[in-house]
């Protein structure tokens, strides 16, 4: 696994804790970089990808709210929620990252860490945003 992909899981780490706990992603943030506990220190691009989501989760929300038909962010496996909020932030406000790499990543995430259906699902909305970027960004 490339040092990108152990950031990106990571940050879906202190995401996913934040929510399950109800805490303060922030904080919790801060806590993982001062005391990484059993893990090596908590990446750059992990921190990046916190803030960076957390910086723009409402428009982040609304988009994915808006295109996942049939689905409620609050229907959603939690784990499905980071990873699509992770790989929208990553096509949508990280030029650094091809939008096909983003996509890819959120997908492999899916398939390792959530249910069956949600590979396919990830790939569906993502691929959409990717499609719509042009018009988002605009």
């Amino acid at each position: 696994m490339g040092a990108r992909s152990k950031a990106r899981k990571r940050a879906l780490d202190v995401l996913f804790e934040a929510e399950q706990r109800q805490r303060d992603p922030l904080t919790l943030l801060a806590e993982r970089i001062t005391q990484p506990g059993t893990e090596a220190a908590l990446p750059q691009y992990s921190v990046d990808i916190v803030e960076g989501v957390l910086a723009e989760r409402g428009r982040i929300d609304e988009l994915l709210s808006t295109h996942a038909h049939g689905w409620t962010l609050e229907r959603m496996p939690a784990v499905d929620r980071a990873v699509l909020r992770i790989g929208a932030w990553e096509i949508l406000f990280n030029d650094d990252v091809p939008d096909a790499v983003a996509v890819d990543e959120a997908v492999e995430m899916a398939r390792a860490l959530s249910t069956d259906d949600s590979p396919t699902f990830v790939n569906g909305l993502l691929g959409r945003i990717v499609d719509l970027k042009p018009t988002l960004l605009a």
